[in-house]
């Protein structure tokens, strides 16, 4: 599997969006928070099992360029490390809609953040398990 983050990975419907929010589950993960939900059964079967958003808040970081180089960073160490957790989901045949919103107070470094999202993703297994199946 390529280490790519593309179009189809991205959760871009408004009504999906509103749906993850509304009636999904959370955790946090300092500096992340993560929100996620069982993706709804669509008539076209996913290339990839997850679909996710990434958010940093207006409110903690003012300037645009530092909210829009955290989110780069943030889908720069997902990306590098989703493949395992793209492989669980598969194996358990689940798909989620997942919002990784960073809620940390100032910009951590990159080997810290890469860190951070690996436990993420392991938590994201064990609660989706938990949700999910059982």
């Amino acid at each position: 599997m390529r280490n790519t983050f593309t179009k189809e990975e991205r959760l871009c419907s408004k009504r999906l969006i509103d749906s993850l929010f509304n009636q999904g589950s959370s955790f946090v993960v300092y500096p992340y928070r993560v929100v996620f939900c069982k993706r709804p059964l669509m008539d076209a079967e996913m290339l990839y099992p997850v679909q996710c958003i990434i958010s940093v808040s207006k409110r903690r970081f003012k300037k645009a360029v530092d909210r829009n180089k955290i989110k780069r960073l943030m889908r720069e160490s997902y990306r590098l490390n989703k493949s395992g957790f793209h492989q669980f989901l598969r194996q358990n045949s689940l798909e989620l809609l997942v919002a990784f919103q960073y809620v940390g107070k100032e910009e951590l470094p990159f080997e810290k953040m890469c860190v951070r999202m690996e436990t993420v993703l392991e938590r994201l297994e064990y609660e989706s398990i938990k949700a999910f199946m059982g």
